[in-house]
């Protein structure tokens, strides 16, 4: 997020964001409420990162609780501008509310500059407030009202229209100078090249697919035993339901990493389903209460529905073609039963999909946890700790310091030899307690060429 776009908290974000702390650490029965880092186990990263960001290696432990407090507060705020790119994602790929051309990257970056790209955003914007604006609005697009509303906009009248009109078209604008920045700092800095956004809950199946690889190649070599992961972590399993490749807006929000996850494991022979344990760590209040009605509703017998769309028609490698292709067709087998899937809509061709109902049994081994894994950690027992921590596409979110301190955050939290799983390169300048022993790469798309990584550290024995 650029910082001369700070977006200020509502009231409700902030007394949401306390209660939620509590309510969803009560939920999570096994385990103490999350802890900020303390000043002395905080130390070495003070010692080590110059000061700038941070308030220094003399600071005392009074003022650094209030500016971890203040430091937690500012990182929740950047989820306001994360589901402003969530908005922003479906006025520019939607295609259930238009038929205009989507704004690929293509597109984006001649936005302001092109009369042709500049003309099909507007009228995409009039579509989508019509939809927004809707009473048969799926779910979706009515939190993404609800989104709008608590920022005080209105659809009553049109000059109000015209304030939402104004917004998308501002946050497009917005998105296309990120895109090129980020872009930029890609070429040297790939790990951390999100420092400055928004927060976004969006999310896809690629990383859950990488996963899946490296727990096998894990496996294979020995340093994962059959039936040695018992207690598991997901940092920000996200929340979507509009896919980014070329636009799909027609299934509900959804979380699937958990299931995804668990369904390798279960595969894999890696875990039991009645001896594991999966909490989700996210400072998210839309997707800890997304989890917690999934789990109320399993709690009476309600399963969960995850819809499993990919663009078939990419430039992907044969080789990537063919195995993810197999890694989809299987995926979900362990935790449900494949159902029938929202049809793709004819504007989104290229696509193929499914989906699979998970048991109401699987959906009540996850349990939400507000946590803010930067500054938190949770004090556990040494029989809690635990053996696996995950977190995909959160870490390009900080910077060098906010990165060190969650390596120290989830070296604390894993049992000696237990591993953390993430596709960002952790910041490694001051000594967590984790060490790096495994890099799988995914060579994706033909050139040019894209490539995803799992990077995986082992806690000392």
């Amino acid at each position: 997020m650029n910082k001369s776009r700070r977006i200020e908290p509502s009231c409700w974000t902030v007394v949401a964001g306390l209660f939620l702390s509590l309510a969803f650490s009560v939920a999570a029965s096994a385990l103490q409420a999350p802890e900020f880092i303390s000043l002395e186990a905080a130390k070495p990263v003070l010692d080590k990162i110059p000061a700038g960001d941070h308030p220094g290696p003399n600071v005392q432990a009074e003022a650094w609780r209030a500016w971890l407090e203040e430091s937690d507060v500012a990182v929740r705020q950047r989820l306001d501008a994360g589901e402003e790119d969530s908005l922003t994602n479906l006025l520019r790929f939607g295609v259930t509310f238009t038929k205009e051309y989507r704004i690929d990257d293509e597109y984006l970056v001649r936005y302001g500059q092109s009369t042709l790209v500049n003309s099909f955003a507007e009228n995409r914007a009039n579509d989508l407030i019509r939809a927004l604006a809707s009473p048969n609005a799926n779910q979706g697009f009515r939190e993404m009202r609800a989104f709008l509303e608590k920022k005080g906009f209105s659809f009553q009248s049109a000059p109000e229209r015209s304030r939402i009109k104004a917004c998308l078209l501002a946050n497009l604008a917005r998105m296309r100078q990120e895109f090129l920045q980020a872009h930029e700092e890609a070429k040297t800095n790939r790990d951390q090249m999100f420092q400055r956004r928004g927060i976004s809950l969006d999310t896809n199946l690629w990383p859950d697919y990488d996963l899946d690889l490296h727990l096998q190649r894990m496996l294979d070599s020995g340093m994962l035993k059959p039936t040695s992961i018992r207690r598991v972590a997901i940092v920000g399993p996200g929340l979507d339901f509009v896919n980014k490749q070329k636009g799909l807006d027609s299934y509900p929000p959804q979380t699937t990493q958990p299931f995804a996850v668990l369904d390798s494991l279960f595969r894999l022979g890696l875990a039991s389903p009645d001896q594991v344990e999966l909490y989700t760590l996210d400072i998210s209040s839309r997707v800890n209460l997304h989890i917690q009605e999934a789990r109320r509703s399993a709690s009476v017998g309600g399963s969960y529905t995850v819809q499993l769309p990919w663009y078939v028609d990419g430039r992907w490698t044969d080789g990537f073609r063919a195995s993810f292709e197999h890694y989809w067709q299987g995926l979900g087998a362990k935790v449900g039963e494949p159902v029938a899937a929202i049809a793709i809509p004819e504007a989104a061709s290229g696509y193929a999909t499914r989906a699979v109902r998970i048991r109401p049994a699987i959906v009540s081994l996850v349990t939400p946890v507000d946590m803010n894994i930067v500054y938190q950690r949770l004090v556990l027992a040494p029989d809690e700790r635990f053996d696996l921590i995950i977190g995909t596409n959160i870490f390009l979110y900080y910077g060098a310091f906010e990165q060190s301190l969650a390596r120290a955050n989830l070296a604390a939290m894993l049992k000696p030899g237990g591993y953390v799983l993430s596709d960002d390169k952790l910041q490694d300048t001051v000594p967590g307690g984790l060490e790096d022993v495994l890099t799988t790469a995914i060579p994706m798309t033909t050139p040019p060429v894209i490539t995803d990584y799992i990077y995986c550290y082992r806690r000392a024995q």
